[in-house]
């Protein structure tokens, strides 16, 4: 499995929803809110041959109330 996390950023009074949104998709490892920038960070994992973009763009970008995100890839943990 490779792991990715996304800061991303709400529209405003909706980080709750969007939260939930992702939760209920399970498609997420971890969700959790932030002070600054983003709302959000989020945890994913996805399968070596999945392609992130797409699953950014179609699972992620399709949830009701996001206005920006950042993806940040991981190379490894120690």
């Amino acid at each position: 499995m490779t792991p990715f996390f996304i800061l991303i950023k709400c529209q405003l009074g909706r980080s709750y929803e969007v939260a939930n949104a992702l939760a209920d998709a399970e498609i997420a490892s971890e969700i959790y809110s932030t002070a600054g920038d983003y709302d959000l960070i989020v945890k994913f994992y996805v399968d070596r041959d999945t392609d992130i973009g797409h699953f950014v763009n179609e699972k992620v970008h399709a949830v009701p109330g996001i206005l920006d995100t950042k993806t940040i890839i991981t190379f490894k943990a120690f």
